[in-house]
């Protein structure tokens, strides 16, 4: 039996490779998931020894705040702790340093120096042997001198003697220096992983980058010689106190290593979600591909069962191919993973480090090696065993009177698929109403809601493809042969249905994010017309997706402008407020805010003072509280305080904050700033006239612009459709495995109806009828799978919409555009994937083709 079975799979070999290349697409970017990671976890490993190999032990002192960038905000460390830590035994030096980011230097154009997410440092000059400066520099001697790390100096052409301008978080004005060296690493380096760095005199950089003088972000200790780094540490540690956190370089290099792979965590549950995709649309190949072959060999299995073969026989024959099937596509795939891994490790790496990351050697990991086996054997063993199930039911003596089994009713499966389908609803539904408990329950509970959502409209998708399939057809076929290829794709609804199930995943997944987006979009356009009475906003470019400060001096410049009515300036920063953590803001002039935001006052006064907060009536709903009750509150820069609130407004769509004083933003904002400001103009005012002024205003703040409403809710609109492009990008393999599938069908069933094609030949039908034929078949199926997508996706759309409602979403707007587009490109599709089949049927020879068992 086992040699029966791998002789037949020789025969069919041309069969299954279609189905192999699905399964191999979705083992590769499984096992290039976890080389990737992998790849890039070691490289920033060896870039954090490197970075901390001359350093024995480092002291900070760290908080439990978070800043406004996420990360954690350390606390100064007093400069009269240096003298405490170089006399604890075994401390040969102790130096205080200031190493924190937030450095942003001014290129010739005027802009602030762009990064890729690398941290742009600030600091005062230790020698070190890590750095060095390059020949024909030194280090600042006076507070206006300055030295930048090399990358800068090649990025921006600044050279020894220019003068640059550079601002930092903490003071967002842009200030001349002149550029006396040029910093490198060791190895003619010009960065280690993309970021610069800014050197300053030591109360310089105090000042700018931590607020005030006498005070150190670290302090760095070089022990004796001989003298044991566990000792010295934990003796430092004792003498400062719990408040400082004191380690050594090995311990530094493993935690921000330890830091970058949760990140990289994240981002390979990302892609492994996507593989996920690919292979769930890959198992409806298969299953159609092992179906198929199955109907095809009815006698030949038959005829095994007529001279003896069991049925637990006939389902291990099926299974051995699919296993050998599997087995084959792990490999392949591992090794393209391998190589793909590689390439997106260096793109990646580049992307992120300017290019300067040197990358680890890539290496299969047993992470890779063992998901790359277990998904695609397990995935082809699972899909073929319901056709396995099925072979082995075939009566032998029915079997042989017929060349395949007839189709049976659909009824079972529709009603199962109905169950099945109001199960995934159910639990979506749960899951986007957060009803399944803290933590990952509402997520799981979502996928596996929009999974079994899948699974239930494919299990429907026959009975609904017969109505469906043949009005396509009469609309998208011509003249004999494309009434032929009408019929012909709806002769098997469930083979039509697997088929366009594929193709419906990807389909559904995109038009469900874009209309969800489309709403967000139309929602924040009705929201702006009905809550906000601003007309320009002056903040960071929305695309970058960042916040910048804005120099008040120039929000001051822009209020005294003849045409300008209002200016409000908005700061922003996280804080813990009663223990969780939000955001909290400071506004500049809440007066105008009152009158541009349109809020009401439901209790007390909406200007807060020193040491006193403002709420909207839902939070303070929320929390408990009203006029003259405290809250505790934590800001970045400031410990835990108690705050009085002052006052409660009625929440709107576009203001639901707590808010500050400026006072306590200014001593407590991890960047005190304003990021964003609004503005107002006069009765009868030249918008362009005042737009210009204020762009003139404002050209001491390079990081930000000035937008009208209009524009900057476009540009705002426009990061969804980096994101969709993104989505759509990933979602290209399963789009491509579900092509694959068309393709597939296709040329197993044109095998199927080859004494068909034959006659049709001999009666007087072309070649290029029959190519017409089996196109309009193809358009058909890919059509149909279209159209359901577009259904499923936008049901899906529509039920995170009702989710979401009151998180601010008003209007539901779906993307007519796209829909379109992908009912166009379904067509396209259709005709690309017909090509080779088509051909292959149209040239066959008419005799052998008649004479075909």
């Amino acid at each position: 039996m086992l040699r029966a079975t791998l002789k037949g799979m020789l025969s069919r070999k041309v069969r299954l490779i279609l189905s192999t290349l699905a399964v191999v697409l979705g083992v590769m970017f499984v096992s290039g998931a976890f080389v990737l990671t992998d790849t890039l976890n070691r490289s920033f490993h060896n870039l954090f020894t490197t970075i901390y190999d001359d350093i024995d032990i480092q002291v900070s002192k760290p908080t439990d705040a978070v800043g406004l960038t996420g990360q954690p905000v350390m606390a100064n460390v007093p400069a009269d702790q240096v003298p405490v830590v170089a006399e604890v035994p075994g401390v040969a030096r102790a130096v205080g340093g200031v190493f924190v980011d937030g450095a942003k230097v001014v290129d010739k154009s005027g802009k602030v120096v762009p990064t890729t997410g690398a941290p742009r440092f600030g600091a005062n000059w230790i020698d070190s042997e890590l750095v060095s400066i390059r020949p024909g520099g030194r280090a600042p001697a006076a507070d206006d001198e300055i030295m930048i790390s090399a990358n800068l100096a090649k990025t921006t052409g600044y050279a020894v003697g220019d003068t640059v301008e550079v601002l930092t978080t903490l003071d967002p004005a842009k200030r001349p220096y002149t550029l006396v060296g040029i910093v490198g690493y060791t190895g003619g380096r010009d960065s280690l992983a993309g970021e610069t760095i800014v050197y300053f005199t030591e109360p310089v950089a105090q000042q700018r980058m931590l607020g005030e003088t006498g005070v150190y972000s670290e302090i760095s200790v070089d022990v004796e010689p001989g003298a044991d780094l566990t000792t010295v540490r934990d003796a430092i540690a004792a003498v400062l106190g719990p408040e400082y956190a004191v380690r050594t370089g090995e311990e530094l290099a493993a935690e921000s290593a330890n830091s970058i792979e949760d990140g990289l965590r994240f981002f390979t549950s990302f892609l492994l979600g996507f593989a996920g995709i690919a292979l769930f649309v890959g198992i409806f190949i298969i299953i159609n591909t092992f179906s198929i072959t199955v109907a095809q060999r009815t006698r030949e299995l038959a005829l095994l069962r007529a001279i003896g073969a069991e049925r637990g026989q006939v389902v291990r024959s099926v299974l051995v191919e699919a296993l050998v099937v599997g087995l084959v596509a792990s490999v392949v795939g591992l090794v393209l993973g391998l190589v793909v891994g590689s390439v997106l490790g260096m793109v990646l790496g580049n992307v992120l480090s300017g290019g300067t990351l040197e990358l680890a050697g890539v290496a299969l990991t047993p992470e890779a090696v063992i998901s790359a086996f277990a998904v695609g054997i397990g995935v082809t063993l699972v899909a073929a065993l319901l056709p396995a199930l099925r072979a082995a039911r075939i009566p032998p003596v029915a079997a042989m009177r017929e060349s395949a089994t007839p189709d049976r009713p659909l009824t079972a499966l529709s009603v199962s698929g109905a169950v099945v389908l109001a199960i995934g609803a159910v639990v979506l539904g749960l899951g986007l109403a957060g009803r399944l408990g803290d933590g990952d329950g509402n997520l799981w509970g979502v996928l596996g809601g929009v999974l079994t959502c899948f699974v239930g409209v494919a299990l429907l998708t026959p009975i609904i493809s017969r109505p469906v399939v043949a009005a396509l057809g009469r609309v998208l076929s011509w003249g004999a042969a494309g009434a032929l290829g009408r019929r012909n794709s709806g002769r098997n609804p469930r083979r039509t249905a697997i088929t366009a199930a594929a193709l419906m995943v990807s389909v559904a997944i995109i038009t469900g994010i874009s209309v969800v987006f489309a709403s967000i979009k139309a929602s924040t356009e009705d929201v702006i017309d009905a809550g906000f009475d601003a007309d320009l906003i002056i903040s960071a470019d929305p695309l970058t997706g960042g916040l910048a400060q804005i120099d008040p001096a120039a929000l001051e410049a822009v209020r005294g402008l003849a045409g300008v009515e209002h200016v409000a300036g908005q700061s922003l920063d996280f804080a813990r407020v009663n223990g969780s953590d939000t955001f909290v803001r400071a506004i500049d002039d809440m007066d105008a805010a009152v009158a541009m935001l349109r809020l009401r006052t439901v209790a007390g006064t909406l200007e807060p003072g020193e040491g006193e907060i403002v709420v909207d009536d839902r939070t303070a709903r929320a929390i408990g509280v009203s006029v003259g009750d405290t809250v505790r509150i934590q800001l970045a820069r400031t410990g835990e305080q108690t705050m009085r609130v002052a006052g409660i407004y009625e929440r709107t769509p576009v203001a639901e904050w707590i808010l500050v004083s400026v006072a306590d933003a200014h001593k407590g904002f991890s960047a005190p700033a304003p990021v964003t400001a609004f503005v107002k103009l006069r009765p009868g005012a030249n918008e362009q006239a005042v737009l210009d002024q204020v762009r003139a205003a404002i050209a001491d703040s390079p990081e930000v612009n000035v937008l009208t409403i209009d524009q900057y809710v476009a540009a705002s609109a426009q990061i969804f459709d980096f994101i969709l492009f993104f989505v759509q990008i990933l979602l290209v393999l399963a789009m491509v495995i579900a092509v694959l599938g068309v393709i597939n069908t296709l040329a197993l069933s044109m095998i199927e109806r080859t004494r068909e094609v034959g006659l049709l030949r001999a009666v007087g039908m072309r070649r290029g009828q029959i190519m017409s034929m089996v196109t309009v078949e193809s358009v058909v199926i890919c059509v149909f799978g279209a159209l359901l997508g577009i259904a499923v996706g936008a049901g899906l759309g529509v039920a995170a919409f009702q989710a979401f409602r009151d998180s601010g979403l008003t209007s539901l707007a779906f993307p007519w555009p796209l829909m379109v587009f992908y009912v166009a490109a379904a067509i396209v599709v259709g005709v690309v994937a017909a090509f080779i089949p088509a051909l292959i049927s149209a040239r066959q020879n008419v005799l052998r083709a008649i004479a075909y068992e």
